[in-house]
């Protein structure tokens, strides 16, 4: 299992980094990337912070961790210049907080997220076909996700990608240990989703090759 898109306690999650990552080895995770929500006034907090936790892992740990960063409510206009922020941070996956149908994300906020320097759009919600196109071109991942209430927008995904064939990635936005999930669950939220079973193959195979791009031997 690899998920691209987790939460510990430096935003909204539960868990200092450290649990969150030993939680998600016991899970049978062999990758992950924590993700924590930033916006203009903490990224040059967060992202460090989780640039440390990642260079303290040592060998002891059969998990590879990647430092990362959720870019969450930021107006549209301020997404591509606060993606480049981020980078020169240390982020090394940078996801989006798409217009999922359960919170008031500005609308754009997808569009804008697809035209800049990110590797995730998270939850996109009812994302349209001219913004397939564009991830397909930009080959920017979108996630189909296991997080209740962000799920809805799941079906929508797996149709636009069975006709555009951009990067689809399964993350599981985990807040708290209860959000993390095996191999067999992520597998049925993307049936689920309408995806058939050698589509699950590849998807699981985008994930990997998202994160062998940092750690070449896994």
């Amino acid at each position: 299992m690899i998920d691209l898109h987790t939460h510990s306690l430096l935003s909204d999650g539960v868990l200092l980094p450290s649990e969150l990552a030993r939680r998600a080895e016991e899970k049978g995770y062999i990758a992950m990337a924590i993700t924590d929500h930033v916006d203009a006034s903490n990224f040059d907090f967060v992202i460090p912070s989780i640039v440390r936790f990642c260079e303290s892992i040592d060998t002891s740990m059969n998990i590879k961790v990647v430092p990362g960063c959720e870019i969450t409510h930021v107006p549209p206009q301020d997404i591509k210049k606060l993606a480049v922020a981020c980078r020169k941070c240390g982020a090394k996956i940078i996801v989006v907080h798409g217009e999922t149908p359960v919170e008031p994300v500005k609308k754009g906020t997808n569009i804008a997220a697809i035209e800049s320097d990110i590797d995730i759009l998270a939850h996109p919600g009812l994302m349209t076909e001219e913004q397939a196109i564009i991830a397909a071109e930009k080959k920017i991942a979108i996630e189909i996700t296991t997080r209740k209430g962000h799920s809805l927008g799941n079906g929508n995904v797996a149709k636009l990608w069975n006709k555009y064939k951009f990067p689809v990635v399964l993350n599981t936005d985990s807040h708290c240990p209860e959000d993390l999930v095996d191999i067999n669950f992520a597998k049925t939220v993307l049936l689920g989703a309408g995806l058939e079973e050698k589509d699950t193959k590849i998807i699981f195979s985008t994930s990997y090759t998202i994160a062998k791009k940092f750690f070449p031997d896994l």
